[in-house]
């Protein structure tokens, strides 16, 4: 695994994460939250699977 790999594994569940904080303390809707997360999700299994 090469160091951008490890970079989008560490990154992709802490941006997830914050996602998931920001809904919980309403600051964004469910569907800005769950666009932000397949967003992330998508974008991190790109980059990793193009590395």
């Amino acid at each position: 695994m090469s160091n951008a790999q490890f970079g989008l594994s560490v990154a992709t569940p802490i941006i997830v994460g914050f996602a998931l904080l920001l809904y919980r303390m309403g600051v964004l809707q469910r569907t800005g939250a769950a666009s932000a997360v397949l967003a992330s999700i998508a974008i991190a299994a790109v980059l990793f699977f193009n590395q």
